[in-house]
């Protein structure tokens, strides 16, 4: 087994106290392991434990799919929804590691292509009204369709596409319904949309979304997992459909996702 540490920049002082202690155990026990410094450097692994929050873990997500890699999450971010130990319970995560007694879970991601470019998202797509200098705009214009059928033209911030796994994040925050990790399907979610009738689409995950800007006077910014992947002032279509691969988490088998989003988000206490 070969296990790669990629660990949050931003929390160097909290993770480099770990890397002997991590590395010590894996070569303890025969795993060979590295420090892994970005999303081009998981190819031949078998496993990426990841030290970070959601947002540490959505850089590398995409890439791990891609190379079949598994990735074990620690928490040292806000929410750590991805992550399947907090931070004080490292050693029970090396253990797991160590003995190969874990299952693992796959999320879908999206596949959005446009002007023969592709990304690739865990959590969620953005198509969004620019709000910096001269490229400012109040709202966008943008038709909605799945599988060729109109679904709505929306007036507004902009659209969020989400995956399950994306649902708590962005999409929830601008009233979207949560969707259970192991639902087959993704939400479509208006922001701030200028009509009374413009409510959040739950649709199948093996249709196709379109959307189209309607004016090619305001500037787009696409988001990809949180992060500006490109800005587009022209009429083109965006198509988004599941990826062929899945990104593939290691869990204990002892976590409830309802649990989890109780005390992760703090709805009430039980």
């Amino acid at each position: 087994m070969k296990v790669g540490i990629y660990y949050n920049k931003n929390h160097s002082t909290e993770n480099l106290k770990y890397l002997d202690k991590i590395e010590n155990c894996f070569k303890s026990r025969g795993i060979e392991s590295k420090i892994v410094t970005g999303p081009d450097a998981v190819e031949g692994l078998d496993i990426l434990l990841v030290l970070g929050g959601d947002g540490t873990i959505l850089t590398v997500a995409s890439a791990c799919a891609k190379a079949s890699v598994k990735l074990l999450g620690i928490n040292y971010g806000h929410l750590g929804f991805l992550t399947e130990f907090e931070q004080e319970n490292i050693d029970d995560a090396l253990a797991l590691i160590s003995t190969e007694n874990f299952s693992s879970k796959q999320r879908a991601l999206l596949e959005i292509t446009y002007n023969g470019k592709i990304f690739y998202a865990l959590n969620d797509f953005v198509i969004q009204r620019n709000t910096g200098g001269q490229s400012f705009s109040n709202t966008v214009a943008l038709k909605a369709e799945i599988n060729g059928a109109v679904v709505d033209n929306y007036l507004s911030d902009g659209i969020i596409i989400s995956t399950p796994t994306g649902s708590t994040a962005y999409s929830l925050s601008a009233g979207g319904s949560i969707l259970a990790p192991d639902l087959d399907a993704f939400i479509l979610t208006p922001i701030c949309a200028h009509s009374l009738h413009s409510r959040p689409v739950v649709f199948n995950a093996n249709s196709t979304v379109t959307i189209t800007p309607l004016s090619t006077k305001t500037q787009l910014n696409l988001i990809v997992d949180g992060k500006i992947v490109d800005k587009v002032d022209e009429k083109v279509s965006f198509t988004i459909k599941k990826s062929d691969f899945y990104a593939e988490f290691i869990s204990r088998g002892d976590k409830d996702f309802f649990d989890k989003l109780l005390v992760k988000l703090n709805i009430w206490s039980k």
